[in-house]
């Protein structure tokens, strides 16, 4: 049988995408995403709650996404879920779980995007797609994370 590991979000960068670079030189860029659900109790009262989604591009998905995203724009991610484990500085095992972005739309109106003939920002439906590395070409120990 087949399996599928497909996410799409659309919400709010909580704050501005922070970019690093591995040992080896690759662009990597991490930004939370902030994403409501609205909906009613039983007894008619109206709630709204928000999850956080941990977001990561790569190459020049992340460059890009460094340079045109900042806390409080609105943007589309599309990618696959991926959950890491790794070892703190006191031993402890952690994990943590993110998307890995293979297409990022800036939805955001900051600005005349490559449809719109401007100089070329993304903005309005603008976004790149790039594919992220295979696993063969990361190795953990380069991730900039604890």
């Amino acid at each position: 049988m087949a399996s599928l590991n497909r996410v799409q979000i659309i919400g709010n960068l909580g704050a501005d995408p922070e970019m690093r670079f591995t040992a080896n030189g690759q662009a990597v860029s991490t930004f939370n995403v902030a994403v409501n659900r609205r909906y009613k109790t039983r007894d008619g009262e109206r709630r709204e709650e928000t999850e956080w989604v941990r977001c990561v591009a790569w190459a020049r998905l992340a460059e890009l996404a460094s340079q045109y995203l900042s806390k409080g724009s609105q943007v589309y991610v599309e990618g696959r879920m991926q959950t890491r484990q790794w070892e703190d500085r006191e031993g402890q095992r952690r994990y943590t779980t993110e998307v890995v972005a293979n297409d990022v739309q800036f939805l955001d109106r900051r600005g005349a995007g490559p449809d719109d003939g401007g100089d070329g920002a993304p903005g309005g439906g603008g976004g790149f797609d790039a594919p992220p590395p295979s696993e063969g070409d990361v190795d953990p120990d380069d991730l900039p994370f604890e």
